[in-house]
Formats: C-alpha cells, sequence, structure tokens
C-alpha cells in the first residue's frame, strides 16, 4: 500500500478548510504543491514552536537591490525551501525575473507522485 501524503486544503484566502470531513484533504501531486505553496508563504521567525523555520524574505530578500547576486540569492533561497518539502525529490526546471522591483519565478517540481508547475511572486 502506497501512502500519499495528506494535506488540509486551502480555500480562497489560503485558509484552511474545515467541516467537510475527508473531502477537505488532498493527495499526491495536488498536496505537494500546497505544501511547497504554504512552506514559500511562512515567513522566518512567524511560527512560535520554530522561529527558524520559513522563508528569510524580510532577512535577506526583500530591501536588496536587483543586482545578479542578490537575486541568485533570492533564487536559491526558495529553492532550499522547495526541495526540503516532504516527496519533493527534485526541481526539474525554475526560472526567474526581477522587473520594477518585484521578483517572481515558476518551477517545475518532480514528486514522488509526478510533477508540478509552482510559481509565485514576492
Amino acid at each position: 500500500m502506497v501512502i500519499n501524503l495528506r494535506y488540509r486544503i486551502l480555500d480562497s484566502n489560503d485558509d484552511y478548510q474545515f467541516g467537510k470531513g475527508q473531502q477537505n484533504f488532498t493527495y499526491g501531486t495536488y498536496a505537494v504543491a500546497q505544501a511547497i505553496k504554504t512552506r514559500l508563504k511562512l515567513l522566518k521567525g512567524e511560527w512560535w514552536e520554530n522561529t527558524d523555520e520559513g522563508l528569510p524574505l524580510f532577512q535577506q530578500i526583500l530591501g536588496q537591490s536587483g543586482t545578479n547576486e542578490n537575486i541568485l540569492i533570492a533564487d536559491n533561497l526558495i529553492k532550499e525551501r522547495i526541495l526540503d518539502t516532504q516527496d519533493v525529490t527534485s526541481i526539474e526546471s525554475f526560472k526567474s525575473n526581477y522587473s520594477n522591483r518585484s521578483y517572481s519565478f515558476s518551477c517545475t517540481v518532480n514528486t514522488k507522485y509526478g510533477t508540478v508547475s509552482i510559481s509565485n511572486t514576492l
């Protein structure tokens, strides 16, 4: 029996859904994609049980100039968060863009269950 990653579904406001029993959970690639999304939204120092956990958005990304070196630092921090997500096996492709003080990225991630596409803007 294969045990898939199980993850509580988020609503349109990115809040956890409750009240529908097992219908509030997703599995496999959808669960991994949602786990990546929530891991990228967790800011370093935000979770009281482990203040070292989270993306160091304010500590190392925001407020930095858009130099190639700083964009590379942001890319690497995001890749690290993705690769440390449960059931992620590798990043197949990764593209980022910094324009008009806005950083965005998109990537294809390999998981134990298949591939998922992730994109986000910081």
